[in-house]
């Protein structure tokens, strides 16, 4: 598979080679929203949390005497009948939520979802992301160029220029090639990366 990548005029420069021995899976869709939903549920925090009747402030008076009132019956003010009482069936933190997934089938999603994008032609490779100094009006003028709003750029750890330039920017959302998940590259109709990064993410996934 060929994949062209260009200069940041939009100008084309070559192409690089794709090749992965990977085998397409049947039905992709399937297993691309079973990856996504472990991802999603294990990035829950899980720490919403209501007081029960036990936990509640309040006395254990009774409110008032049994009989003679005219009004039901009620043994504590930290009921949940009464404003300020216990929540029943509340949620409580949970501890034990990950979820697993075999580490080959979020691998072949990933590869999934990158080749979706590049047969649709929404990857853009670029032979550099250097902005010499942080600005944020050269990044501008860049994605408007790429034609790339509502994109996801895939920079490496040590591109602090092209991180600073482009943070401010409304329009895009910036990942890093060491931690962008299969979740990241479905979520955004482009991505735009450099080719060299591009190799290392191939490299990354071909290997596991």
């Amino acid at each position: 598979m060929k994949i062209e990548y260009f200069d940041k005029d939009v100008n084309r420069l070559g192409e690089i080679d794709f090749n992965l021995n990977f085998k397409p899976s049947s039905k992709p869709d399937i297993m691309l929203n079973r990856v996504i939903r472990v991802l999603l549920a294990n990035k829950r925090q899980w720490t919403a949390s209501t007081k029960t009747r036990s936990e509640v402030s309040g006395g254990g008076k009774k409110p008032w005497k049994q009989k003679g009132t005219g009004r039901a019956r009620a043994g504590s003010i930290r009921s949940p009948l009464f404003r300020g009482g216990g929540v029943i069936f509340g949620p409580k933190p949970k501890l034990d939520f990950e979820l697993k997934i075999n580490k080959k089938e979020k691998r072949k999603a990933f590869l999934e979802a990158l080749i979706d994008h590049i047969e649709a032609k929404t990857l853009i490779l670029l032979n550099d992301l250097d902005f010499g100094q942080p600005k944020t009006k050269v990044a501008f003028e860049l994605v408007k160029k790429l034609n790339a709003d509502k994109s996801l750029f895939i920079l490496d750890k040590n591109m602090t220029n092209a991180y600073l330039s482009l943070r401010n920017l409304k329009s895009v959302e910036i990942r890093n090639v060491d931690t962008v998940n299969v979740y990241d590259i479905m979520r955004f109709p482009k991505v735009v990366t450099t080719k060299d990064i591009f190799e290392k993410l191939s490299r990354r996934f071909a290997n596991g």
